[in-house]
């Protein structure tokens, strides 16, 4: 009898303590946060324009800067980053991170990770491995983190 009282007691406060571990809040926020970089991994990987659309701010203040150049405005960033580059250059993406860390003060947030990219490229199946550092800005818009700024730069640290 006590044991079913303490599974009862536990799955009662499961919703509460996921809750307390993604909702709003330091550690809630640099989950969401977290989770908003898995999902621009996968954007890249598939290059998913929806899911792209999602994690992205529209506002026109947000930028891409990277070694081919600088994308102001989410349509340029979506056409000439990812429909253009990686939809067009590569026939298979897979962007591994690590090393990440991320702040977050109230509404902005920002991380900072290392990254392997493992391409084929398009042209002529040849595989292709780069390395880089990556920069991101964030912002919470009606209550939901959205990217707002990457940068990426020559990557100086060996790869593990």
């Amino acid at each position: 009898m006590g044991t079913r009282i303490l599974i009862a007691a536990v799955l009662c406060l499961m919703p509460a303590y996921a809750a307390a571990q993604t909702g709003p809040g330091p550690r809630g926020d640099v989950l969401a946060i977290h989770h908003l970089i898995e999902q621009y991994t996968k954007a890249v990987d598939t290059v998913d324009l929806n899911l792209l659309s999602e994690i992205w701010s529209h506002s026109p203040e947000v930028s891409f800067i990277y070694p081919l150049g600088e994308e102001h405005g989410f349509d340029a960033i979506e056409q000439h980053v990812f429909q253009n580059v990686m939809g067009g250059m590569f026939s298979k993406r897979d962007l591994q991170t690590r090393g990440m860390t991320i702040y977050v003060n109230g509404d902005t947030g920002w991380s900072e990770f290392h990254w392997t990219f493992y391409a084929t490229m398009r042209k002529d199946g040849s595989a292709v491995t780069a390395h880089g550092v990556e920069t991101q800005a964030y912002r919470r818009e009606s209550g939901t983190w959205r990217l707002v700024h990457v940068r990426h730069s020559e990557d100086r640290q060996p790869t593990p």
